[in-house]
């Protein structure tokens, strides 16, 4: 296999009265008088699980969209049983064979597939038509894609030969399984965790974030369909601790693929930690985690695609992107454009049921989100904060909150520092002559270090941003919003208490999934012990 050439998928833009419109609207339709049964899958078999769990629309919630399954401790160590019972055949799998199952998932999702996908992401996790499109149809088409041709590049990469022997690098599986736990917000995520190591020849137990149960389900019929063997991928939807349990008990656990929260990653690191002299061998541990993203700007940026910038970055998909502008940093003479401009787009907003495609936003994913970007928001008043924008919320129909603009007058405060997953956008504002101290402000206020952006026209202050805070994003913008990583063009992932760094959608991620043998073959072996610095000797 040779992928000379591979390109991002381009993006359908659903105008009216296309065809990827109409077949889109048929797919939502689907949904609307079909509740699905979304089963466990254990070694290729369909299990009812140990119980059930009714998956609503976060948008409607009226709207039950199906029945999932939970697995309990001993169905999910069935899991990791068939993970291990699968491991050898597909280790020995070629990679041409094992390649061209996700090259042929690529194809099928780029046709008949999209917009069943589409549906899916858009009514489980209320994205709109725009969001679902780049998510679930491109960047998952992209991973599947470009892990290939990185994974060919990988594999290319060997030691030098000498004249008497030959020396290889043996791209090897981990040896075990590969535990993936995938998060709600990004369906392609949640295909790519599971896909990356078994494409390196791993199996793996998947256990999906409840809320895009219907959309990870999907992908693994999809998967199916491609021709991926059974128990490559075991499919356990069900209770965190109780999954995990059964998980990381096993001796043969071999690394873990991880989205989600700081806090749950490092229970989950702990865990391990406590089971370590148990394993076969040190597990790897992949993570990406929280953020709280920041946009800096100079004095020398234009109002007008600033305020764009932060609009887009903070409020598309109800701002619950791990790379969503949170902060911003403005500075004064610049401000009140900025507001203007803010201000008066948020005003045309529209906020509602994705099946719109005139929508613009959609709803949280649940009521715990909800809630927890409400306290926020009631919160900044309280601390002397004043919101700009939005500030309300309704439940009654959907998890809805406003797009929120908080002003902060102490860049301390809460929602200038802490990860909130929602719709909210806090501004401090600062002294043009501050710039320096602002810098600085910028890389101490957060723990984490996921993505951030620095809008400027002056050269100068674009290379001191990008100095100062160089490890305060592991993906930094110029005049650019924070979010929207592509395949292939800027592999994602942050560090300190953002994650491991490992870089999803590039070969750096990849080379976390094999576990390297060097094997050297000599042509003519010597026939005497002796070296010539022994003269006579024997």
């Amino acid at each position: 296999m040779n992928i000379s050439h591979i390109a991002n998928e381009p993006i359908l833009d659903y105008r009216p009265g296309s065809g990827e419109r109409r077949c889109l609207e048929k797919a939502l339709d689907a949904l609307r008088v079909r509740e699905s049964q979304i089963p466990l899958v254990i070694g290729g078999q369909r299990k009812s699980g140990a119980g059930t769990r009714a998956l609503h629309c976060p948008h409607d919630h009226a709207n039950r969209l199906g029945m999932v399954a939970q697995a309990d401790e001993q169905m999910t160590a069935a899991a990791v049983q068939a993970a291990v019972a699968a491991q050898a055949e597909w280790a020995a799998t070629p990679f041409d064979e094992r390649a061209a199952i996700f090259l042929r998932a690529a194809e099928l999702l780029s046709g008949p597939w999209r917009q069943t996908l589409n549906a899916a992401t858009m009514a489980g996790q209320s994205k709109t038509v725009h969001q679902a499109e780049i998510d679930s149809a491109c960047e998952l088409i992209d991973f599947l894609r470009f892990n290939v041709a990185f994974a060919e590049r990988l594999q290319q990469l060997q030691p030098l030969s000498t004249n008497g022997a030959l020396n290889r690098l043996d791209y090897r599986p981990l040896e075990g399984f590969v535990y993936a736990v995938t998060p709600f917000n990004f369906t392609a995520i949640g295909g790519n965790l599971p896909c990356a190591p078994a494409l390196m020849g791993n199996t793996v137990v998947w256990k999906p974030a409840f809320a895009a149960s219907l959309s990870n389900y999907l992908i693994l019929e999809l998967l199916e369909a491609a021709g991926l063997p059974p128990g490559v991928i075991n499919f356990v939807p069900g209770d965190s601790a109780a999954v995990s349990a059964a998980v990381l008990r096993s001796p043969d656990f071999a690394g873990l693929h991880f989205t989600g929260s700081t806090a749950v990653f490092d229970g989950l690191w702990q865990q391990v930690a406590q089971n370590l002299p148990t394993y076969r061998a040190y597990p790897r541990l992949i993570g990406e985690t929280g953020g709280k993203d920041f946009v800096l700007a100079h004095a020398s940026a234009e109002p007008e695609t600033l305020s764009v910038a932060l609009l887009r970055g903070a409020f598309e998909y109800q701002g619950q992107k791990c790379s969503a502008a949170s902060r911003a940093y403005i500075p004064a003479s610049l401000w009140p454009r900025v507001k203007q401009c803010l201000l008066d787009a948020l005003a045309t907003v529209r906020m509602g049921d994705v099946s719109d495609f005139g929508m613009f936003m959609g709803a949280l994913i649940d009521r715990k989100a909800y809630d927890r970007v409400m306290r926020y928001i009631d919160r900044a008043s309280v601390q002397g904060s004043t919101v700009l924008a939005g500030g309300r919320g309704d439940d009654r129909i959907g998890y809805f909150v406003e797009p929120t603009v908080i002003e902060a007058s102490d860049p301390k405060a809460d929602t200038m520092r802490e990860e909130i997953f929602g719709p909210v956008l806090s501004v401090y504002i600062y002294p043009d002559a501050n710039w320096k101290e602002v810098l600085s402000l910028v890389d101490r206020t957060s723990p984490y270090s996921l993505t951030g952006a620095v809008f400027a026209n002056d050269r100068q202050a674009i290379n001191e941003a990008a100095a100062s805070l160089r490890f305060a994003a592991g993906n930094f913008y110029v005049n650019d919003k924070p979010t929207g990583a592509v395949v292939g063009q800027q592999p994602f992932g942050g560090a300190r208490r953002s994650g491991t760094n490992d870089k999803a959608g590039s070969m750096l991620n990849l080379q976390r999934w094999v576990s390297p043998r060097t094997v050297k073959e000599t042509w003519v072996p010597a026939r005497h012990y002796a070296y010539p610095s022994m003269g006579d000797a024997g």
